[in-house]
């Protein structure tokens, strides 16, 4: 078999064979596929698109590219994870694994850094000091045995076919695309060897589906692409144009995770930790239904269990035990970087908020430090903003909306404008999002 010869069939629309689909990842991970290679096939696949089969193929040969997690056999019915599509202010993951550890249940989260507008869930993280992702099998299950969950980095022989290809769609503009997305999400996620999975689709103008549409089929492919690969999934659509809790940037939304856990948390944030929550209880057979799984996440909230498997995970990451215990139980803030400079964000008129655009905002964020532009750029934990408003939330002329948290004396004009444009407001009312649940898909 050459190489050349499945590309040029792809090139003319046909579909792959298993074991055509197979030698391209063998090729790759073997290191004998060309670069312009692997662009052609990733953009032969890009326009002419793959089946049920081929994606359900493509995902396991990339699963088992490398090395699969591997756990007691008493833990798997319990093993869970969650994924999200990536959104602004999302800080979920920090709230919602120590409280799915607190049910009772494993959760090993193979997460990743931000790329782009956003900081990732280990970018967070690691704004706490001693944090460490960079975990090895044994130090996953000594997490997991004694604090129920860890959030850590992508090995590098975990799935290493994602790896090589996700760096060659950056390249060659092959990454917005369901069929590869769903794979590279779904590859990871079964090589953790994990029973069920919730998957969190953002819909909106901050994140990778625009439109719910777009959503609708991107969660589809990922539910079933999961099931093929034997994990019990759920996807949940969530919207995703304003900012989710009152923070972005990677210090501030710890705090803001820190007060989710110990049940103070924003409502959204709430409500999005309970319904991903409660469907990962329901499938483990921990809840009888949503609404009992609901119930159970918010109390681990409410009774400080969450809090508590939260400050153990961060030990067991490496993080100093006073530094867990301040950062938990004391003053966050004292923990956590912090900028030099804060600048209050004034509103120009009176009337109601009708929009805060979570892309403009996460953009000004990340050209000041919060986010990469490139995968060697260095991040910048303090920078952010602290909201005080809502959409919906009457407000006056001259109101403090929010404060920019920065480590440049001076924020470039351009910056400034576009942060001060992010929010609109109005004389009439608008109609208030009373819930961030577009749909359920299973």
């Amino acid at each position: 078999m050459r190489i050349v010869d499945v590309i040029i069939k792809k090139r003319d629309g046909k579909e792959l064979t298993d074991e055509e689909i197979k030698f391209v990842i063998k090729e790759l991970v073997d290191g004998r596929l060309e670069s312009s290679q692997l662009g052609a096939m990733l953009m032969a696949w890009y326009f002419n698109g793959m089946n049920a089969r081929e994606l359900s193929v493509l995902t396991n040969t990339m699963t088992h590219s490398g090395d699969t997690l591997s756990w007691p056999d008493e833990w798997k019915p319990v093993l869970v994870d969650k994924h999200s599509t990536g959104g602004v202010g999302d800080k979920i993951s920090l709230v919602l694994a120590p409280a799915l550890a607190a049910c009772g249940l494993k959760v090993p989260m193979v997460s990743g850094r931000g790329l782009g507008f956003t900081g990732g869930t280990l970018d967070k993280l690691e704004a706490i000091p001693g944090f460490k992702v960079d975990l090895t099998l044994e130090e996953m299950q000594q997490c997991l045995a004694d604090s129920g969950c860890c959030i850590c980095g992508q090995t590098a022989t975990l799935v290493p076919a994602d790896r090589i290809m996700y760096a060659t769609r950056d390249i060659t503009g092959t990454v917005e695309n369901a069929n590869f997305v769903t794979a590279s999400i779904i590859s990871k996620k079964a090589a953790e060897n994990v029973s069920a999975l919730v998957l969190d689709v953002k819909v909106g103008r901050a994140s990778f589906s625009q439109t719910l549409a777009d959503a609708q089929h991107l969660a589809k492919n990922l539910v079933g692409a999961a099931r093929d690969q034997g994990m019990l999934t759920k996807a949940v659509l969530t919207s995703m144009d304003h900012p989710l809790g009152m923070t972005v940037g990677n210090s501030l939304e710890v705090i803001e995770a820190i007060s989710g856990l110990k049940g103070k948390g924003p409502e959204d944030l709430n409500e999005l930790v309970a319904i991903q929550g409660a469907l990962l209880l329901h499938a483990t057979g921990k809840a009888d239904n949503i609404d009992q799984g609901r119930n159970l996440i918010l109390e681990t909230l409410k009774n400080g269990t969450a809090l508590n498997r939260f400050e153990k995970m961060l030990i067991n990451q490496h993080v100093q035990q006073g530094v867990a215990h301040e950062l938990c139980y004391g003053n966050a803030e004292s923990v956590l970087p912090r900028g030099k400079f804060s600048s209050p964000l004034v509103t120009s008129t009176s009337g109601y908020v009708t929009d805060l655009d979570a892309l403009a905002i996460a953009q000004v964020c990340g050209a000041l430090g919060a986010a990469r532009a490139r995968a060697s750029d260095i991040i910048l934990p303090a920078v952010g903003v602290q909201l005080n408003i809502k959409v919906g939330q009457a407000v006056v002329d001259g109101q403090v909306w929010g404060e920019l948290k920065h480590e440049c004396e001076v924020v470039p004009k351009d910056l400034w404008q576009k942060l001060q444009d992010a929010i609109s407001i109005s004389l009439t009312k608008p109609t208030i999002e009373v819930s961030r649940i577009l749909e359920i898909i299973e």
